[in-house]
């Protein structure tokens, strides 16, 4: 989506960079038509098995079908409402803040764990995009709450080695308080959890133009980018666990997996720091030099070492230990085919990955059901939720930039499978042990609209949704007669899945032309069986107005 190899002059790098993002952003024009037959749901039956909370269904020929509706668009719509359902009547804990403001893990008698490392950033990427789906001014409330608290109680001293920056836990857990790790204990940061929340914090900027969230983005890409290190084969460019005074790596211990202890020096979960040196130089904001800098040396270990070793390792705070994690392997995944112009054989890369997470973490207890799902991790090899979501949402997104269809039919059965994992009332219970405010909302969510903006057909076919934009919506209403939003943007790609063909597009006041083809400036209707798919591409300015 953008260029970043800039050369030795940041002024042409930038000039490349803007007119990269301005001319070729085709991101939201690659969206795919699956085959019918994937999609059919015939002879229905309800077995005596249960895949955590309900009942299985399968279809005439065994294999698994959705357990909360008769089609698939339905069925996703219902089961991320009702995760957010759950988590936006979560209660308020015995500091006076929201639950999941001090727990990872819901319970009803209150878990004694603090919060996940990325939970904030994971729940608000998921509600950025849940927002432009449904229009709920709520979804933009809690991200501001999110932010705002944890920004107010987690940053390092400015004084610090590693200053600026949010520490990932809180020891003291109801005290709401995050000062340090959760197994190394008081001090102690997760550089790359920083660098994802950067990025997020960006986003929010643009998406509520309040300037604090672009100031602490700032400094913590400043942090990032004063402390990278060119990295090798046990050391990433930055530190998995460090101590933000001293400076000095944490040792992580060992497991059954590993046993030989290893020091906290290497992980490879660094797209999301990526990704927040390329909004900041795109705004002009920040030391543009260093981060470019940061970026290509980052983008060059990743290449040289991950890419090639296969170490996606670690992530989870809260395993002793070293882990190799499906998060690592397949998140990169999905940066190489947004940036593929990054990567000449980007396909190969993409494809090389895929085969090293099915050979590491396919799993196959519910294959009689015609379903393999992913595990988590090699020093916790049990199946997750989120994670089998995150492959099949990337699996469809790598057969609509390649036409290879091989995975289409496990990834739809493999988000079927993961909606069996939340209740009636929105409780979403990691299948082996707990209900998890990462793998169960922020980081669950998220696949979903991600694999409904991949392939529309997922998409509910009886509502008007937004499924993906290229820039950032700031408000956006759905009316009985017209959808309205604004983005951060005068230039955008966006996807809808609407109940009908609309009569007319204006933006900023300017009628958008009909067209032909979804790769053209102007609006293209897909027909489906009902309703069809919008994409909008425009360069006339940042409020557009669908009529019915």
């Amino acid at each position: 989506m953008y260029k970043h190899n800039f050369g030795k002059k940041i002024g042409k790098g930038l000039c490349a960079l803007l007119a990269l993002f301005l001319c070729s952003n085709t991101a939201n024009a690659q969206y795919g038509i699956l085959d019918r037959n994937i999609l059919s749901i015939k002879n229905g039956r309800e077995l005596s098995d249960s895949i955590i909370y309900h009942k299985v269904k399968v279809d005439g020929s065994g294999n698994l079908i959705p357990w909360n509706a008769d089609n698939y668009g339905d069925a996703f719509d219902q089961t991320i409402k009702l995760t957010w359902k759950f988590w936006k009547n979560m209660e308020i804990d015995t500091n006076g803040e929201r639950y999941y403001m001090n727990h990872q893990v819901w319970k009803a008698g209150h878990d004694k764990r603090g919060i996940g490392g990325d939970q904030v950033a994971m729940g608000i990427s998921a509600w950025d995009l849940f927002y432009n789906y449904l229009g709920d001014e709520d979804f933009i409330k809690d991200m501001k709450y999110q932010a705002d608290y944890y920004l107010a109680h987690s940053m390092s001293s400015p004084t610090c080695k590693w200053p600026n920056l949010p520490y990932p836990y809180n020891t003291k857990v109801e005290t709401g308080i995050y000062d340090g790790d959760m197994m190394a204990g008081k001090g102690v940061l997760q550089p790359d959890k920083a660098g994802s929340l950067g990025y997020e914090l960006v986003r929010l900027y643009k998406k509520t133009g309040e300037v604090k969230y672009l100031d602490i983005a700032v400094k913590i890409a400043n942090t990032m980018a004063a402390n990278i290190k060119p990295g090798d084969a046990k050391n990433s460019p930055w530190p998995f666990k460090v101590n933000a005074v001293t400076g000095k790596v944490v040792a992580l211990g060992k497991n059954d997996y590993y046993k030989e202890p290893r020091m906290g020096s290497y992980t490879a979960n660094w797209t999301g720091t990526l990704q927040l040196f390329t909004e900041l130089i795109k705004l002009h904001k920040g030391n543009t030099v260093k981060y470019q800098d940061a970026f290509n040396k980052t983008l060059k270990w990743f290449k040289n070492y991950p890419e090639k070793t296969n170490d996606w390792g670690p992530f989870f705070e809260d395993v002793p230990g070293y882990s190799k994690t499906q998060t690592n392997a397949t998140t990169y995944a999905m940066f190489v085919m947004e940036h593929k112009e990054l990567y000449p054989d980007w396909k190969k890369t993409v494809s090389n990955i895929f085969n090293w997470v099915h050979h590491t973490f396919n799993n196959k207890d519910w294959a009689k059901y015609g379903v393999t799902v992913t595990n988590e991790q090699t020093a916790y090899p049990v199946v997750g939720n989120s994670h089998s979501a995150r492959q099949a949402s990337m699996e469809l997104l790598y057969w609509a930039m390649t036409g290879d269809t091989t995975l289409n039919r496990n990834a739809v059965r493999q988000l079927t499978w993961a909606t069996y994992a939340v209740d009636y009332d929105g409780k979403n219970y990691y299948p082996t042990n707990d209900v998890w405010m990462t793998d169960g909302y922020g980081d669950f969510v998220r696949h979903y609209i991600r694999a409904m903006a991949i392939a529309p057909q997922l998409a509910p076919a009886g509502s008007d949704h937004m499924l993906k934009t290229s820039s950032t919506v700031q408000n956006i209403v759905y009316n009985a007669n017209s959808i309205s939003y604004k983005i951060f943007d005068k230039a955008s790609n966006d996807l809808f899945r609407l109940t009908a063909k609309p009569a007319s597009i204006t933006v900023s006041g300017k009628k958008l032309t009909e067209v032909a083809g979804k790769n053209k400036e102007g609006w293209f209707w897909q027909p489906l069986d009902k309703g069809g798919i919008l994409s909008v591409s425009q360069k006339l300015g940042n409020m557009i107005v669908i009529k019915k």
